[in-house]
């Protein structure tokens, strides 16, 4: 419905919340002039993006003090959302699936204070408390999840669907002032930093007996990982519930039964059992970086196919190497 009130109107974006309005999904009017959904992880990469840009633009953030300021993203969210604060010299925290984690790391940053600001810090200005985790501690641009969820601030300690509107038509805002639509801005971060693709899927098994085929799916790619996929082999694997796994500030990963699989040609496979459904989720990432320079606009799109072939291929093989697993 807000789709077909924007083409009614020419609205440029569609904004919808869902009921307690802590996730956000956008669609935008396209170069085309067609109305067209965006990802959870694009949405994300658009507003980390943005957000790094204008605090070093304002000169809030420079190279002397990016070191101090940090995003944060789960392991099963794009890499474009690292390889975005790195290019600045910023810090990406990687976490487990869960807002709850982003606050345990900004109660850290907090403690980290010294105590006279401790004891002022909810009552600061954003300015104030902008300035003092700069000097004392990390300052947080912003955190995002793959499912809608977005942060741009320590005072609300959640996903927040109201701040993640205000961003993204702050950032709109901006895209129109130079010229493009969301989905051009969109293409020249994919042409600065790389091509990054994701596809989600998912296995349902109902009922007790389908428990325990998600069981022993999750315990069988711990227990007998593949070398290769399609022809790319493993590199890495790393098991969330054995293995003691420590992010870029050193840490504890705390334990979960999620396996992720790194391939030669910078795939990356993530496995976990849902929490709240009779499913067991996959999660995959495919990546073309470019070298020295930036993709033209020709390569852009070619790119984008066959990264976008090759991860539907990836999920048709998850899914038959998943029924040869239980048939076994």
């Amino acid at each position: 419905m807000g789709i077909e009130l924007a083409k009614q109107t020419n609205a440029d974006v569609v904004i919808a919340t869902d009921p307690d309005c802590d996730r956000l999904g956008v669609a935008v009017r396209s170069a085309n002039g067609e109305m067209k959904l965006i990802t959870g992880n694009q949405i994300g990469s658009l507003l980390v993006y943005y957000r790094i840009e204008k605090f070093f633009e304002l000169g809030i953030l420079n190279k002397e003090n990016a070191s101090r300021a940090v995003t944060m993203k789960t392991f099963v969210t794009t890499d474009l959302q690292k390889a975005i604060p790195e290019h600045y010299g910023v810090r990406c925290v990687e976490t487990l699936t869960g807002f709850k984690y982003f606050a345990a790391k900004l109660e850290k940053y907090e403690r980290a204070l010294p105590e006279e600001i401790r004891k002022r810090y909810r009552q600061m200005s954003e300015q104030e408390s902008r300035a003092a985790r700069l000097k004392h501690s990390s300052f947080y641009v912003f955190g995002s999840e793959e499912s809608y969820g977005y942060s741009g601030s320590d005072f609300v300690r959640d996903k927040d669907g109201n701040a993640g509107a205000i961003m993204f038509c702050e950032m709109a805002a901006y895209a129109k002032s130079h010229g493009q639509t969301v989905d051009q801005l969109l293409d020249e971060i994919f042409a600065t930093f790389g091509y990054f693709a994701e596809k989600n899927g998912s296995l349902c098994f109902e009922g007790a007996e389908g428990a325990k085929k998600i069981e022993r799916l999750l315990e069988s790619y711990a227990a007998l990982p593949r070398r290769d996929v399609l022809g790319s082999d493993v590199t890495s694997i790393r098991n969330f519930e054995t293995d003691t796994i420590r992010d870029v500030e050193g840490d504890k990963i705390p334990k979960q039964k999620m396996s992720i699989f790194e391939l030669a040609d910078g795939t990356r496979i993530a496995v976990r059992g849902s929490g709240t459904e009779p499913k067991i989720k996959y999660y995959m990432f495919a990546q073309h970086r470019p070298g020295d320079g930036r993709f033209t606009a020709a390569e852009l799109q070619q790119i984008k196919t066959e990264t976008d072939e090759r991860l539907e291929a990836i999920w048709s093989w998850l899914q038959a190497d998943a029924q040869t697993r239980l048939e076994k």
